[in-house]
């Protein structure tokens, strides 16, 4: 049971990243606003919505399932300052908060282990 629970939380967790993936592909142009708003090129939205797509893929399959929590987890945490960037909407103080939510969520999932249901292991 704990396996499943394990594989399905992780689904969850890589839905949100490629949903992310999904929408800076499809609609870029707010990301590339955002991303340029605080002094940075608006092409990142390319890398970033790659990364987002690789880390789904990776927190289903595999491999190094506790590498990719560690590193989502550092990602939503400096994602975060851009929104704070943005505090006086407060739905990106939502956000903020939304992404603590999931970089604990991500470390739990670093500290406990993809558990047994994995496609691919190292």
């Amino acid at each position: 049971m704990r396996d499943m629970m394990n594989l399905a939380g992780r689904v969850l967790i890589a839905l949100l990243f490629l949903g992310g993936a999904l929408q800076k592909v499809g609609d870029p142009g707010p990301v590339e606003e955002m991303i340029a708003s605080l002094g940075l090129p608006g092409w990142l939205v390319w890398p970033v919505a790659l990364f987002n797509l690789a880390a789904a893929v990776c927190l289903v399959l595999g491999p190094r399932v506790t590498a990719w929590a560690l590193l989502l987890a550092g990602y939503c945490i400096f994602t975060s300052w851009f929104h704070w960037q943005l505090r006086a909407d407060p739905w990106q103080v939502t956000i903020v908060v939304k992404n603590w939510a999931i970089a604990g969520g991500l470390l739990i999932l670093a500290a406990q282990g993809p558990g047994r249901f994995i496609l691919f292991r190292r």
